[in-house]
């Protein structure tokens, strides 16, 4: 019984993140206005965690990254001189 809930929470992420990425504009509406239902209803912390990112830069679903965070860079890699 346990397998058959854990494979069907698998599908459904699985469902939700295809979703995502094949539909963005869709996928957005849908989870906005859950959102705001969710947000009517009084269960604000699920409808922060429904309501999508908002798109910066392009906004063309291009793979540019959402949030504002700086990407880190590698520390350049330095050859070892043996003595």
């Amino acid at each position: 019984m346990i397998e058959f809930l854990i494979v069907a929470v698998l599908v459904i992420w699985s469902v939700i993140v295809v979703f995502k990425k094949v539909f963005p504009r869709t996928s957005n509406s849908v989870f906005t206005s859950l959102s705001n239902v969710c947000e009517q209803k009084g269960w604000i912390t699920l409808a922060k965690w429904l309501k999508p990112a908002m798109a910066i830069g392009c906004g063309g679903n291009c793979g540019c990254s959402a949030t504002d965070e700086k990407s880190t860079k590698k520390a350049e890699v330095q050859a070892v001189k043996w003595k």
